[in-house]
């Protein structure tokens, strides 16, 4: 069923093969792509990745919560609808030994709902195209995210973010379409968290 690799592109477990499974609606995020993103996150993070909450709200092969667990994010949660994505996911988990990372099976919707008291520093949105995903988040979104959270979104299409989102970078590379932007809370969260089962 896998048909490709891909690689994680930096960090502690730079080099390593992310299997690809087939899958409807599964597209991984290109390395480039991967690459832009956190070169941007570098930048507004000053490299310090290590208090860092992460929110990987499409996960699909893992690539882009990989990522950021490669770079010593201190928790990243993953959420996969796909049985055969999850279970590649958790298998690569643990061969890293990445203990920081959580998987959840289930719908994005559901996994909102189930994570209303949990403040993520990153949220990736990175949905299947076709699907009006956008629409159904934008007002999920702001409930997830700490004070000053930043939001990065991949689409198919030029896509305008909400008034509360301000836009720091957007690139476009081939036929995606892909934007970080910084929450703006108009009150301080709480920092407190909740971990999905793995």
């Amino acid at each position: 069923m896998k048909k490709h690799n891909i690689r994680i592109v930096g960090g502690e477990y730079r080099r390593t093969p992310i299997p690809v499974i087939d899958g409807e609606g599964l597209r991984p995020t290109p390395d480039r792509v991967r690459e832009t993103l956190f070169n941007w996150l570098n930048h507004f993070w000053a490299g310090n990745f290590s208090d860092k909450r992460v929110l990987d709200l499409f996960a699909g092969t893992g690539a882009l919560g990989f990522e950021a667990a490669s770079r010593g994010a201190a928790h990243v949660q993953m959420v996969e609808s796909n049985p055969a994505a999850v279970a590649a996911i958790r298998s690569l988990r643990n061969k890293l030994g990445a203990l920081q990372v959580r998987v959840h099976a289930g719908d994005a919707t559901v996994a909102l709902q189930r994570l209303a008291d949990a403040r993520f520093d990153l949220v990736l949105v990175d949905p299947p195209f076709g699907k009006n995903w956008l629409d159904v988040l934008w007002d999920k979104l702001p409930g997830v995210l700490t004070e000053d959270g930043l939001l990065y979104i991949e689409a198919e299409a030029p896509f305008q973010m909400p008034d509360q989102f301000e836009v720091l970078r957007s690139a476009r590379a081939g036929q995606v379409h892909f934007q970080l932007a910084r929450f703006a809370a108009s009150q301080k969260s709480d920092n407190n968290y909740a971990s999905l089962n793995a």
